[in-house]
C-alpha cells in the first residue's frame, strides 16, 4: 500500500484511519519460485471447467453486456444438489471472504460478546474491527492448539470457528459442534468449513436440526477456483434471508456469468473433485512422514496445508533461507505460532524440492 501523510488522511473516515487490514500471502511475479505460502490447489480445475466458460464466451458473449442473474440459481442449485439440502438454504457469493464479511454483519453486530479463537483466520479480527464490533472476545486454545468447545459455553452475541482451523490445520468432530450447538441456542454459530474436504467432518449434516447454525465454504481450495472468487454458505432459510437481505443492500451481482459456469461444472464433476482431494491428503501424510524424519514437529492437519516447527532451527530463519532457494512458505510473526511455518500441499514433485531445500538447511 502507498505511504500516506497523516495530512493527507484527514480525508479518511476515522474508522479507516484505525483500520488494520488483512495482509493477503504474497502472490510473487518471479518466474519459477516454488509458491507453497497460500493454500491454493497445486491441480487445475476440473476439465469441464474451460469448456463450460468457452461456451459462455463463444456461444453466448453478447450476453456479457447484460448484468448475470443476482441470484445465481443455477449455482445454487448445482451446490444445493451435491450438499444435499434445498436451493432456499444455500447462499452464494464473490468468494467465501465476502460470504463471511456478510455474516457478521447480518448476525454478529451485538452487544453480547462475539467468540472465536484467538489463533485462527487472521480476518476475523479485521472484520470485527470493520464492522464497529463493541465486544469481542478471542477465547484460548489449548497449548497443543486443540480447540475445546467447553470454553466456548458461555453468554455470547455469536461464534465464528474454522474447522480445520487455520493457520494450524486442526480440526474437531461432527459431535463437538452438536455440542456446541445445543449449549448455545440463541446465538449464530458459524463453522468456516474452507478446508474441509481434505479429511474433516462437514457440519451441513447438522443444519436442518439447528436453527442458528450457519456452514461456510469455498470453491478455493478443493476445486481450484481460487482466481474465479466463488463462496457460499449453507443454512436454514431465515439465516439465507438475511444474508441475502445484506448483499443486497452491498452487492446484487457479485458473481459474474464466466465464474458461474465454471463453478456450476466443478460441482457436476465430483468424480475429479474427489480424486484430486484424495491425492492432496496422500500427499499431506508423505510430508508429514519427510517433515517429521528433519526434526520437524507436525500439528494434525486435516486441511490442505500443514504447520510445523523444528526442534532447533527458527521457524523466520528457515522462511529467509527457503526463499533463498526459490520456494515460499507462510511465517506469522504473532505471539504463540512465531515458530512454526505454515506450508501448503503440494504435488509429490513439489513437496520433494521443499524437502530437498530443508535438508540442505537443516
Amino acid at each position: 500500500m502507498a505511504f500516506v501523510t497523516e495530512q493527507q488522511k484527514r480525508f479518511w473516515s476515522p474508522l479507516v484511519r484505525e483500520l488494520e487490514p488483512y495482509v493477503p500471502g504474497e502472490q510473487p511475479k518471479i518466474q519459477n519460485l516454488l509458491k507453497l505460502n497460500t493454500n491454493e490447489s497445486p491441480y487445475p480445475p476440473s476439465p469441464m471447467v474451460v469448456p463450460a466458460v468457452q461456451a459462455v464466451l463463444v456461444n453466448q458473449a453478447d450476453v456479457l453486456k447484460l448484468y448475470p442473474d443476482p441470484d445465481a440459481m443455477q449455482l445454487k442449485q448445482a451446490i444445493a444438489t451435491q450438499q444435499q439440502v434445498e436451493i432456499s438454504q444455500v447462499f452464494v457469493g464473490n468468494g467465501s471472504d465476502e460470504v463471511l464479511a456478510h455474516i457478521f454483519k447480518a448476525f454478529f453486530v451485538q452487544e453480547k460478546p462475539l467468540l472465536y479463537p484467538d489463533i485462527s483466520y487472521s480476518f476475523y479480527p479485521v472484520y470485527s474491527q470493520f464492522f464497529d464490533l463493541v465486544n469481542i472476545k478471542p477465547v484460548a486454545l489449548r497449548e497443543d492448539f486443540s480447540l475445546n468447545v467447553t470454553d466456548y459455553m458461555q453468554d455470547n452475541g455469536g461464534i465464528i470457528i474454522t474447522n480445520p482451523n487455520a493457520p494450524t490445520g486442526c480440526a474437531i468432530s461432527v459431535q463437538d459442534i452438536e455440542t456446541l450447538l445445543q449449549v448455545n441456542r440463541d446465538s449464530v454459530v458459524v463453522i468456516d468449513e474452507a478446508y474441509v474436504d481434505f479429511g474433516a467432518e462437514s457440519a451441513v449434516c447438522l443444519v436442518n436440526r439447528y436453527e442458528n447454525l450457519v456452514v461456510c465454504q469455498t470453491t478455493s481450495k478443493s476445486r481450484s477456483l481460487a482466481g474465479l472468487r466463488v463462496g457460499y454458505a449453507i443454512a436454514q432459510s431465515h439465516l439465507i434471508a438475511a444474508l441475502e437481505a445484506v448483499k443486497n443492500s452491498f452487492n446484487s451481482y457479485p458473481i459474474d456469468r464466466l465464474a458461474i459456469a465454471a463453478a456450476v461444472a466443478s460441482f457436476e464433476d465430483q468424480a475429479y473433485f474427489t480424486a484430486q482431494c484424495q491425492k492432496v491428503i496422500d500427499s499431506r501424510e508423505a510430508l508429514v512422514e519427510q517433515l517429521q524424519q528433519l526434526g520437524f514437529n507436525v500439528l494434525p492437519s486435516k486441511a490442505n496445508f500443514i504447520f510445523t516447527s523444528h526442534s532447533h532451527k527458527p521457524a523466520a530463519e528457515i522462511a529467509v533461507e527457503l526463499r533463498q532457494q526459490g520456494v515460499i512458505v507462510r511465517y506469522f510473526n504473532k505471539p504463540r505460532i512465531d515458530n512454526f511455518l505454515r506450508i501448503t500441499v503440494g504435488t509429490d514433485e513439489q513437496n520433494q524440492r521443499l524437502i530437498d531445500s530443508l535438508k540442505s538447511i537443516i
